[in-house]
């Protein structure tokens, strides 16, 4: 795995900004997401235990494939292409995870809420999200306990982003 510098503390940019990308150019950061990690520098985390970047990768890939068929749900998605949607989600999954923190070093902190404040998130949309999502997980066929794993931290993740009420 190559190695990415920090970034000086001197950057002066809104890290709150869409899409911003810190350091390397949104391409470059998109080819991140491409990068091989070996899983095995991250032991203990779960991150590792489910398999490293391939299993998130895929996770995303699944989710915004779902997502590309729902021509509702896929409304509030401003961008084009998913892609660059899907590459964030991923690399903040893997960091979130215990895997590298690619996500931070670019993004800055995550700041979940505040990033997704300007969408409406009321209960029906959380719950289609919710669908997409445990679509996604069903077809890793991960071993229960992960899968399962992996369900509450949504279902927590997704009511915590709730902004407007039904």
């Amino acid at each position: 795995m190559s190695e990415h510098p920090q970034i000086p503390h001197s950057v002066k940019q809104d890290p709150f900004s869409k899409p911003l990308v810190l350091g390397p150019s949104s391409q470059e950061f998109l080819d991140l997401a491409e990068e091989s990690v070996d899983a095995s520098q991250f032991p203990g985390t779960f991150y590792h235990e489910v398999g490293g970047r391939e299993v998130f990768a895929q996770l995303t890939k699944n989710f915004y494939a779902s997502v590309a068929e729902d021509q509702d749900f896929r409304a509030m998605y401003p961008e084009k292409d998913l892609h660059p949607a899907q590459v964030r989600l991923q690399l903040f999954l893997e960091q979130y995870w215990g895997g590298p923190t690619t996500y931070s070093e670019h993004r800055g902190h995550p700041r979940l809420r505040m990033r997704h404040g300007s969408f409406t998130v009321n209960s029906h949309y959380r719950d289609v999200w919710l669908g997409h999502m445990n679509k996604a997980i069903d077809q890793l066929e991960l071993p229960p306990l992960q899968a399962e794993t992996l369900r509450d931290y949504f279902e927590r993740a997704a009511h915590s982003m709730l902004n407007t009420p039904d």
